[in-house]
C-alpha cells in the first residue's frame, strides 16, 4: 500500500486529537499533513490512526518506579466473631430500594446498620480487612452512619483512603484527618501540630486536649487567637463547650470584643451558660428590669416592659440588634435578654416563688408566649432540670403544647435536660394521653432501647390506632422508630398483634393488611436485632 505516513519517532503534540477532528469533518474538508485530498486520503487517515494507536498503547517511555506505599498500620482491636462478620457483610450489601415505597414485612437492613456499628464500637471490635472498602462506601453515601462507620473502620481505613480519591472525605472527616495524634504529654509535638497542622488536625487536637485538660486547651487557643481566621476562631471557640467552667470566663469576655459578630454571639452564649459569670449578672439586671409582679388585680400577674432600645453594651453582650422579618424589635430584644439571664435569679425577683409557681402566673398584655419561650431556651442552654419540668408541665395536661413550650420542638429540647428514665416516663404519659400523632419529636430524644412503660405505651398506642381504623401510613414514622428503638426483648409480647383483624367499615382501603404487615416487620426486626447482639457477644445461640 503506497500511502503517506508520519514519522513515528516523535509524535506531534495533539496528534490523536488532530486525527479525530479530521475523521469527524472528513478528508475532503480537512487535509492531512503530506497527503492531498483524494481517494487515498481516507486510507492514509486509517493508517495514521493505527500507528498512533500502537504508539499510545506501547510508546510510553520507562519512568522511575513509584515509591512503594507504607504497610497499613496494625489494628489492635478484637476481631469480630465469625457470625458477626457475616452479618456485617449482609448489612453493607443492602441497598435502598427503587419501588413504590411499600416496604413489606422484611426488616430494613439499612436502618439496622447504625445500631450494629454502635454496638460493635461499644465492644471494641475491628472490622475484617475485606470489609473496609464497603465500610468506606457506606460512610461516603450516608452521613448518618459516617462517624460510627469511620470509628469502626479504624486506622487501616484511613490508610486505604489515601489511595482512592473517592474515599478522601474520610481524611477530612476523621479526627486529625487520619493522622496520628501526638502524645499529649509531649509539648513539642503538640505545639508543632497546632502551629503547622491542617485545620481538621488542629480542631481534633484542640478537642482531644479539651476533653482531657480544659485549661491547657484554652491556653493553647489563646496563644494564637489573634492570628486565626474568623471562621476558624468560631470553630475553635465552639470546642470550649466541652468542660465549660468559670475558668473560661476571662477568655470568653475577651472574645466579646471580637471583630466577628458570630464569634461575639458564641462567646456570649457560652458566658450565659455560666450562671456566675459577669455577663450573666448583667443580663439578669436587664431582664429583671423588664418583668415584675403586679398585685393590683384580683390575682398576682406578671407584667412585661420590653426594652426601648438596644444600646452598644447590650450588643457587646451578644444581643442582636436587628430583628428578623416579622418580629418586633422590642420583643426580639426582650427574648434575648431573658434567654441569657440566669434562671436562678427569677425566684428572688418574683416574690420567692418556685419555677412551677412562676410559670403558672398569668402574664399581661399577650406577653406570655414570648416570656415562656425565652425561659424554655434559657432552661435548655443552662441545663436546668427544675425549670424544664415546670415548663413541660404534666404530660397528661389537656393541651399538648404545655404551659410554657410554644411547640413540640421546644418540649423535645426541654426533655433533653432530664435524665433518661424521667424523660421516658414523661413521654410515656404524654402518649397515653395524646396518642402518637404528636409524639414523634418527643420519642426522638428518648434513650434507646425503649423499655418498660415507654415501650408498652408506644405499642399500645399503635394497637389502638389500628383497631380504630386510623390511616396507617401516617404512623409509618413512629413504626420505623419502634423498629430501631424498642427493646428487642419485647418481641415475644408482640406476637398477639400479628393476627389480621376484621377491617372496620370506615377504615382506609387496605389499611388492615398494611397494619398486619407493619407489625410483622416490627416483630421480625426486633428478633433480628436480638440475634445481632448475640452474634456480637459471641453467643453460641446466635444464628447468622
Amino acid at each position: 500500500m503506497n500511502s503517506p505516513s508520519l514519522p513515528v519517532d516523535s509524535p506531534a503534540p495533539g496528534a490523536w486529537e488532530e486525527l479525530v477532528t479530521t475523521a469527524l469533518l472528513g478528508t475532503d474538508r480537512r487535509t492531512l499533513p503530506g497527503c492531498p485530498p483524494g481517494q487515498e486520503a481516507p486510507v492514509a487517515l486509517l493508517d495514521l490512526a493505527a500507528v498512533e494507536t500502537v504508539r499510545r498503547r506501547a510508546g510510553l517511555r520507562p519512568a522511575r518506579a513509584a515509591e512503594r506505599p507504607q504497610p497499613a498500620p496494625e489494628d489492635p482491636r478484637l476481631a469480630l466473631p465469625p457470625a458477626a462478620a457475616r452479618r456485617l457483610a449482609l448489612l453493607l450489601a443492602d441497598r435502598p430500594g427503587t419501588g413504590s415505597g411499600r416496604r413489606g414485612s422484611a426488616p430494613d437492613l439499612m436502618e439496622l446498620l447504625p445500631q450494629w456499628l454502635a454496638a460493635a464500637n461499644e465492644r471494641g471490635f475491628a472490622p475484617p480487612p475485606q470489609a473496609l472498602p464497603a465500610l468506606l462506601d457506606a460512610a461516603r453515601g450516608r452521613t448518618d452512619v459516617r462517624p460510627a462507620a469511620l470509628t469502626f473502620a479504624g486506622p487501616r481505613a484511613m490508610w486505604l483512603a489515601r489511595l482512592n480519591p473517592d474515599w478522601r472525605f474520610a481524611l477530612r472527616t476523621a479526627p486529625g484527618g487520619g493522622a496520628a495524634q501526638p502524645a499529649l504529654e509531649d509539648p513539642a509535638q503538640v505545639e508543632r501540630l497546632w502551629q503547622e497542622g491542617l485545620f481538621a488536625e488542629r480542631v481534633a487536637l484542640l478537642a482531644a486536649i479539651r476533653a482531657r485538660e480544659p485549661s491547657a486547651a484554652r491556653e493553647l487557643l489563646a496563644a494564637t487567637w489573634g492570628t486565626e481566621r474568623a471562621e476558624d476562631r468560631l470553630m475553635f471557640l465552639d470546642s470550649l463547650r466541652t468542660g465549660l467552667g468559670p475558668e473560661d470566663e476571662p477568655f470568653l469576655e475577651q472574645a466579646l470584643g471580637d471583630r466577628s459578630r458570630n464569634v461575639r454571639a458564641t462567646a456570649a452564649e457560652l458566658l450565659s451558660a455560666l450562671p456566675g459569670s459577669a455577663l450573666a449578672a448583667r443580663m439578669a439586671v436587664r431582664a429583671g428590669a423588664c418583668v415584675a409582679v403586679d398585685h393590683t388585680g384580683d390575682a398576682p400577674t406578671l407584667t412585661v416592659e420590653a426594652p426601648h432600645e438596644c444600646d452598644a453594651a447590650m450588643e457587646r453582650d451578644g444581643v442582636v440588634a436587628k430583628a428578623p422579618p416579622g418580629r418586633g424589635e422590642r420583643s426580639w430584644w426582650f427574648g434575648q435578654l431573658v434567654e441569657a439571664a440566669p434562671l436562678g435569679t427569677w425566684p428572688g425577683r418574683l416574690g420567692g416563688r418556685t419555677p412551677e409557681e412562676i410559670v403558672a402566673l398569668p402574664v399581661g398584655d399577650d406577653w406570655q408566649g414570648e416570656l415562656h419561650a425565652a425561659w424554655c431556651r434559657a432552661a435548655v442552654r443552662q441545663r436546668d432540670a427544675e425549670w424544664a419540668r415546670a415548663l413541660l408541665g404534666s404530660p397528661a395536661a389537656p393541651e399538648a403544647g404545655g404551659p410554657g413550650a410554644v411547640s413540640l420542638a421546644e418540649r423535645a429540647k426541654l426533655l433533653a435536660t432530664l435524665d433518661a428514665g424521667e424523660r421516658a416516663e414523661w413521654v410515656a404519659g404524654f402518649i397515653a394521653t395524646h396518642g402518637l400523632s404528636e409524639a414523634f419529636q418527643l420519642l426522638g430524644v428518648c434513650a434507646v432501647p425503649w423499655g418498660g412503660p415507654l415501650g408498652r405505651a408506644v405499642v399500645d398506642a399503635l394497637n389502638i390506632a389500628r383497631d380504630a381504623g386510623s390511616y396507617p401510613w401516617s404512623f409509618s414514622g413512629v413504626m420505623g422508630l419502634a423498629e430501631r428503638c424498642l427493646d428487642p426483648s419485647q418481641a415475644g409480647r408482640l406476637d398477639g398483634l400479628l393476627a389480621i383483624p376484621d377491617e372496620p367499615e370506615d377504615a382506609s382501603p387496605g389499611a388492615t393488611g398494611y397494619w398486619a404487615e407493619s407489625f410483622q416487620r416490627l416483630v421480625t426486626t426486633l428478633r433480628l436485632r436480638a440475634t445481632m447482639i448475640a452474634e456480637l457477644n459471641g453467643s453460641e445461640a446466635a444464628r447468622a
